[in-house]
C-alpha cells in the first residue's frame, strides 16, 4: 500500500470520527424513550456507574495505601487487551475485565497526574467522586421514568445538591479562599462531565434505533469518543 493511500485512509478515519449521524433535533429531543432504547441506556448507565466506582476506588486506594505502580499499569493494559479480544457474547467476563481495568487505571492515574501536572492525589479523588456520584444518581433516576428531561434535569439537580451539602458539611469549619478555589474546580469538572454524559446519552438513544447496543463497549468508549462527540455537538449548536 502506498503512503498516499495510507494517508488518505487516515484522513478519512479522522473525518468519520468527528462526524455523527444524529442531528440537532436528536440532540435537543427531551421526550419519552422507546422501550428498547430505554433498556439499552439503563444498562449503559449501570455499567458506567460500576466502572466509575471502580475507577474512583482505585484512586482512593492509591491515596491511602499508594497502591498504584508498575503492577496496576500492567494490569490495566492487560485487562484492556483481553477485553478487546474476548467475544462480546461473554458478557460477565467482559464486565469483570472492565472493572479490573477501571480500578487499575484509577490507581495508576495519580502517578501521571503528579508527574505531568503536579496535582495531589487528594484533589484527583475529589475530582472523581462527584462524577461517580452523578452517574449513580442518573442511573437511579432512570429506573423511575422514560422521560429524558426528567432523568437529566432531576439527576443533575439531586447530584449537585448532595455534592454541595456533603462538601459544606466536611469543610464547614475551615472554608477559606483556597478551599473555595478548589471547590470551584471540582464544580466545573462536575458540570462539564455531566453535560457530556447527557450528550453521550442522546447518541446512545439514537443508535439504539438501529440495533442492539454493546453496553460494555459503550462504557469503555465513553471517554474515547469525547472529542468527536463534543466537536459534532458544538457544530450542530453553532449551526455549522
Amino acid at each position: 500500500m502506498k503512503f498516499s493511500d495510507m494517508k488518505l485512509q487516515a484522513m478519512n478515519a479522522v473525518r468519520v470520527y468527528f462526524v455523527r449521524n444524529w442531528t440537532r433535533e436528536d440532540l435537543m429531543n427531551t421526550g419519552e424513550m422507546t422501550q428498547h432504547a430505554y433498556a439499552s441506556l439503563k444498562r449503559v448507565y449501570l455499567t458506567l456507574f460500576f466502572a466509575m466506582w471502580s475507577f474512583t476506588s482505585g484512586s482512593f486506594s492509591h491515596w491511602i495505601w499508594e497502591a498504584g505502580g508498575r503492577f496496576t499499569i500492567l494490569s490495566s493494559v492487560a485487562s484492556l487487551l483481553c477485553l478487546y479480544f474476548i467475544s462480546p457474547l461473554r458478557v460477565r467476563t467482559r464486565v469483570l475485565l472492565l472493572l479490573i481495568a477501571a480500578f487499575s487505571i484509577g490507581a495508576s492515574i495519580g502517578i501521571f497526574a503528579k508527574y505531568f501536572f503536579e496535582i495531589d492525589q487528594e484533589l484527583v479523588c475529589r475530582l472523581l467522586a462527584p462524577p461517580t456520584l452523578g452517574i449513580g444518581i442518573i442511573w437511579f433516576g432512570s429506573t423511575f421514568t422514560r422521560e429524558r428531561s426528567a432523568i437529566y434535569m432531576g439527576s443533575l439537580f439531586y447530584s449537585s445538591l448532595l455534592f454541595f451539602s456533603t462538601f459544606n458539611a466536611s469543610n464547614s469549619d475551615y472554608i477559606d479562599s483556597h478551599t473555595a478555589h478548589r471547590m470551584l474546580k471540582v464544580c466545573i469538572v462536575f458540570a462539564l462531565f455531566m453535560g457530556y454524559v447527557v450528550v453521550y446519552s442522546q447518541e446512545i438513544l439514537y443508535d439504539a434505533h438501529f440495533g442492539e447496543i454493546d453496553f460494555v463497549n459503550r462504557t469503555l468508549t465513553v471517554f474515547f469518543r469525547l472529542p468527536g462527540i463534543v466537536v459534532h455537538a458544538a457544530r450542530l449548536c453553532l449551526g455549522a
